[in-house]
């Protein structure tokens, strides 16, 4: 048998109940007072928002959880060389990235890395560029590391694909080097690939970025915690294995868990081949006191990387069904959809304009008629997100199937 065919993904899991964000989170019409329709409940939302899977993790991991879960004492945890090497391993063999050790620190989630990364390289009262829309934590992480917030709009251009009319995303290069020549700016903060536009940036696209930033004396801290999720014909490049230049500036951050669903086991790296920018980011993980992790995260990641590399290309291949399934039926039943393309994330992205509503109207409509729980675009930028709206499809196909039909 095909390895890819002996994980199920078909599978429904119940999440109710289980303490999940994702699942047993009040939704937001419940702090106005909203009642469900008549006949339904709470219950009988479809939650398509945060960025969770609705998936049991890959085998490996949850039988080395389980085996570390029975030893039954849970101290302080030492992270040991299988450790690091297990994270070298897996960057080298699948993204022919070589990362020394010593370039490695751990932490609990890449959101906490990116705060300390900020706190150790800038100064309050700087400014952190963005690609935006983008990932709605980086607004809230700069702010408070007591930095601006500079937003360089992403364009887009009208393409056509075999499913449905839709638009890729580009990087206007002129903002983007006028914003980095700001003397204020002195940090870009880059999301690869790109959440929510569901952009994997390519090498020449990343080196164009590395070399402004040079240019204007900007340094790049890229987050790459959806650098597995990649659909066909596209491949994610790690920013600091796209040539010496961007390796010398660059911190990357990254973590196992958006691609093996194991984001409460809090586990991620901060890399970064600059001694000095080394020192600066550990001094920030200690005065944060985010420099102890769980006994549960190690053991996950070891596992992930060692062990699940199968289970990984099959989900790819299931994510990418769901998105066909998607765009399939944008084409044939919501024609005031245009549907994303998604070369990267589980997190397609969908202009909305032709409803005649607001991200938050068109959001607020399919929770309270549908029963169906997405991400209006301006959680990602008040202007660049305006007009869509973000989907999760890491569910089950029956499920997806099911929201949209209701959607429908």
């Amino acid at each position: 048998m095909n390895r890819k065919e002996s994980f199920n993904f078909d599978e429904l899991t119940e999440r109710r109940g289980t303490g999940s964000v994702k699942w047993d989170e009040e939704a937001p019409h419940q702090t106005r007072g909203w009642l469900p329709p008549e006949g339904s409940n709470e219950k009988d939302i479809i939650p398509l928002w945060v960025a969770d899977m609705d998936f049991r993790a890959a085998p490996a991991i949850i039988e080395a959880v389980r085996r570390r879960a029975e030893h039954g004492i849970f101290g302080y945890t030492l992270v040991d060389d299988s450790y690091y090497e297990a994270i070298i391993s897996w960057f080298r063999r699948r993204h022919g990235w070589t990362i020394q050790r010593e370039e490695i620190q751990y932490t609990t989630g890449v959101v906490p890395a990116i705060s300390a990364t900020l706190q150790a390289l800038t100064m309050p009262g700087e400014r952190v560029l963005i690609l935006s829309p983008d990932y709605n934590c980086f607004f809230s992480s700069i702010r408070n590391s007591g930095c601006e917030v500079a937003e360089s709009p992403l364009t887009a251009a009208a393409n056509s694909s075999l499913f449905t009319l839709h638009s890729s995303f580009k990087v206007d290069w002129q903002d983007f080097e006028a914003r980095c020549a700001d003397e204020k700016t002195t940090v870009f903060l880059l999301c690869n690939p790109h959440n929510p536009t569901g952009r994997v940036w390519t090498k020449e696209e990343l080196e164009r970025m590395n070399d402004i930033c040079l240019k204007h004396g900007v340094k790049v801290v890229s987050d790459e915690i959806h650098c597995e999720l990649t659909m066909p014909g596209h491949k994610f490049q790690p920013f600091a294995a796209v040539s010496e230049a961007c390796r010398r500036n660059s911190v990357v951050l990254n973590s196992p868990s958006k691609s093996f669903n194991i984001a409460g086991l809090q586990i991620a790296n901060i890399i970064c081949a600059q001694p000095e920018w080394r020192r600066r980011i550990n001094r920030a993980i200690n005065i944060n006191e985010i420099c102890d992790v769980n006994p549960f995260g190690p053991v996950a990641l070891k596992a992930a990387y060692n062990d699940s590399e199968a289970w990984l290309d099959a989900l790819n291949d299931y994510l990418w069904g769901n998105y066909k399934l998607l765009c399939q039926y944008a084409k044939a039943h919501l024609p005031q959809w245009r549907v994303c393309p998604l070369e990267g994330t589980y997190l397609p992205w969908v202009d909305i304009t032709e409803t005649g509503m607001t991200s938050e109207q068109y959001a607020d409509h399919l929770l309270r008629k549908a029963r169906v729980w997405v991400n209006p675009g301006t959680m990602y930028g008040q202007q660049s997100g305006q007009g869509y709206i973000r989907l999760n499809i890491a569910c089950p196909r029956s499920r997806l199937q099911q929201a949209l039909e209701r959607i429908i």
